[in-house]
């Protein structure tokens, strides 16, 4: 059985900090992301899904975290064709895009200016990648992002533009994973020790996959997104609304529980993130893991201390 690391996909959110669960001493950017860091090893950064970052935010991460802490970080979207802001790119880029636009996929964008986001994206992930913190770059890929040979090629290119970093692959295209191309996804992605990303979120949307887990590298990753019933909405706290009940979470468990006996560490991400959901739903699922048994890595008492001692 492989190692498990829970945590959650913020630890910055507005309905979080009002939630209470920070204490009112970690009342700043330093102090939060170290109180998180004492509770849970691993956490996603998904705002770089919206903005690049910055090499020195990036190095402020590396510095707020004990040594054993781990980042996934989600890439950008112009890079998972997803529609992008321009004013979310750089902006000395932006004079190269001619005629204004609302919104910007990958073929919009000039191939030199493509080049630079890869290049300045990756290169601000360095801090992290160097101090061996840098767990993956999640490609969550769109739903119209389907299965095919230049899906495949895009993907394989992702990996080559990100190495030595990894990356890992989730799906919102229901057709990579139904009866009839399943196997030669997983495949696919077993050939090219490309981490799957597993999720679990409302069916039924353009954008539902089916709650399969798998390991197809040495890591496998978990998502858990909830089941709103606003999973449509633009309101954040609506879309990710939802509480996993005490049945749920032990159901995952053991589902987690069973895919890390195929990989060497398993990642769970709690993406339920409204108030403080995402944090309580992954403190406990922890903690059913851990009655099953398994090897769930928990924040060393050092720097529980150290954190603590920090914050005072």
């Amino acid at each position: 059985m492989g190692k498990i690391l829970v945590g959650t996909a913020s630890w910055t959110d507005k309905s979080l900090l009002a939630s209470g669960w920070y204490p009112p001493e970690a009342a700043t950017p330093e102090a939060r992301l170290r109180f998180y860091a004492s509770r849970f090893p691993l956490v996603e950064v998904d705002a770089t899904y919206y903005h690049p970052p910055s090499e020195r935010t990036a190095a402020a991460w590396r510095d707020r975290t004990p040594g054993d802490f781990t980042f996934n970080v989600k890439a950008f979207s112009l890079l998972t064709h997803h529609p992008t802001r321009p004013d979310a790119l750089y902006k000395d880029l932006r004079a190269a895009l001619g005629e204004p636009r609302r919104s910007l996929y990958l073929r919009d964008v000039p191939p030199d200016v493509a080049e630079q986001v890869w290049s300045r994206f990756l290169g601000a992930l360095r801090p992290l990648r160097e101090a061996g913190k840098l767990g993956a770059v999640l490609f969550q890929f769109p739903p119209w992002f389907r299965p095919g040979s230049a899906s495949r090629r895009h993907i394989l290119e992702c990996r080559d533009r990100c190495r030595p970093a990894r990356i890992c692959v989730e799906f919102r295209a229901a057709a990579w994973l139904d009866d009839g191309h399943r196997r030669e996804t997983l495949d696919f992605l077993a050939a090219h020790d490309l981490p799957y990303v597993g999720v679990d979120m409302p069916q039924g949307h353009a954008s539902s996959v089916p709650p399969v887990l798998a390991a197809t590298s040495d890591l496998a990753v978990v998502r858990l997104h909830g089941h709103s019933d606003k999973w449509t909405s633009r309101v954040v706290e609506e879309r990710f609304g939802y509480l996993y009940a005490e049945e749920e979470l032990r159901d995952w468990a053991g589902r987690i529980a069973a895919l890390s006996q195929e990989a060497a560490t398993t990642h769970v991400l709690t993406n339920n993130c409204c108030a403080d959901n995402s944090q309580r739903n992954a403190a406990r699922l922890a903690e059913l893991l851990e009655e099953l048994g398994a090897d769930v890595i928990r924040p060393a008492a050092d720097d529980l201390s150290r954190l603590s001692g920090d914050l005072r």
